[in-house]
């Protein structure tokens, strides 16, 4: 059986596409006292952008803070905020910031009509109701949670997906205008969250014609932005990474993510940031991948975290095994048999190598 899987319904792509999002939201009110709630990264508070947001008398702003990962009790509260305000529900949410704020959207989005709590759906297909409709304005490149089936949480246990097709924007606004501002090492950190996306893809055993055709176009376009002086690189990078989001839609990602889930959860390192420190130590695994990175690196003038350890021997232990729940990336990266090749010795030896040296 060949999966049947959600895409995003609706895309509008060019500079100042922004300005549409009023005669897109337009359509979703459906009577007077409907309302929106918009989520936004509170790095913007200080800038002009609020002023261009479609705001309406009723509608509701809540300032997201993504300093660390998102978490499932942080979903919750947002949760309840919206539900603090209203006793109906918002015709709309629509997350306006990177990958965390747009991961946010999504989980707030399921929750407004899913009992419980956040932490009970950290897994493939647990959700059993549509959400409210939601859409994104990313201010970042890179992640491809504009696209993503997926909200990743940091849980009391665990940090893992909310894995469901009702995860799904509805609606994306991709305005490459919206992250001209973005600091360079930030910008770096989400595209290289792309291009590993892309390598792991497309050295899997799950790979397909179709995460293959869209992996090469994104590793195409991270090449034109990260090697080359483009001029259009903050239009490309916006493609890449719907492009490379898409690659992983049909496939999976590889040892990188896995081992990177597991430090954001311990150490509280963000996705991108996690992903290059541990990528920078998988030579082994992507050899050409991890030598055209460390070029980027270069080139970008980047200078990665440094020593980030020790840690204590329970932390380490939640590490892998955060790490090892992550099947079907394990099972992408080193086939059926992963288990016997990454023990959790082996991932535990790799840790440690990072703690040393990142």
């Amino acid at each position: 059986m060949f999966r049947n899987f959600k895409m995003v319904s609706n895309v509008v792509f060019g500079r100042g596409c922004f300005n549409q999002l009023d005669d897109i939201l337009s359509e979703k009110r459906k009577s007077a006292d409907a309302f929106m709630v918009f989520l936004m990264d509170d790095v913007f508070k200080n800038t002009g952008l609020k002023e261009k947001i479609p705001f309406k008398h009723g509608d509701l702003l809540l300032w997201v803070n993504v300093k660390q990962e998102p978490a499932t009790m942080y979903v919750d509260a947002l949760t309840e905020d919206i539900r603090s305000f209203s006793k109906s529900l918002p015709e709309g949410i629509i997350g306006i910031g990177g990958g965390s704020t747009m991961d946010i959207t999504k989980a707030v989005s399921l929750m407004l009509t899913n009992p419980g709590t956040a932490a009970d759906y950290q897994g493939w297909d647990l959700i059993q109701n549509p959400a409210v409709w939601h859409g994104a304005v990313p201010t970042l490149s890179g992640t491809g949670a504009e696209v993503s089936r997926t909200t990743v949480l940091i849980g009391p246990e665990k940090k893992l997906g909310i894995n469901s097709d009702y995860t799904v924007f509805d609606q994306i606004v991709l305005d490459p205008e919206m992250t001209a501002d973005a600091p360079a090492d930030q910008r770096f950190y989400t595209g290289m969250d792309c291009y590993i996306h892309c390598i792991e893809s497309l050295s899997g055993t799950y790979l397909n014609t179709f995460s293959k055709s869209y992996g090469e176009k994104a590793i195409e376009l991270c090449r034109d932005i990260f090697l080359e002086d483009d001029p259009e690189s903050d239009d490309k990078l916006m493609m890449a990474s719907y492009f490379g989001g898409m690659s992983i839609a049909y496939s999976q990602v590889g040892i990188c993510h896995a081992l990177s889930y597991g430090l954001s959860f311990g150490l509280g390192i963000h996705h991108g940031i996690g992903n290059c420190i541990v990528f920078n130590h998988l030579e082994e695994f992507y050899p050409e991948g991890v030598r055209e990175f460390r070029e980027m690196i270069e080139k970008q003038g980047i200078q990665l975290p440094g020593k980030l350890g020790p840690v204590e021997d329970d932390l380490l232990e939640k590490m892998v095994n955060v790490s090892l729940v992550l099947e079907p990336l394990w099972e992408n990266a080193l086939g059926n048999d992963w288990k016997k090749i990454m023990t959790k010795e082996r991932i535990k030896a790799m840790y440690a190598s990072m703690m040393r040296d990142a």
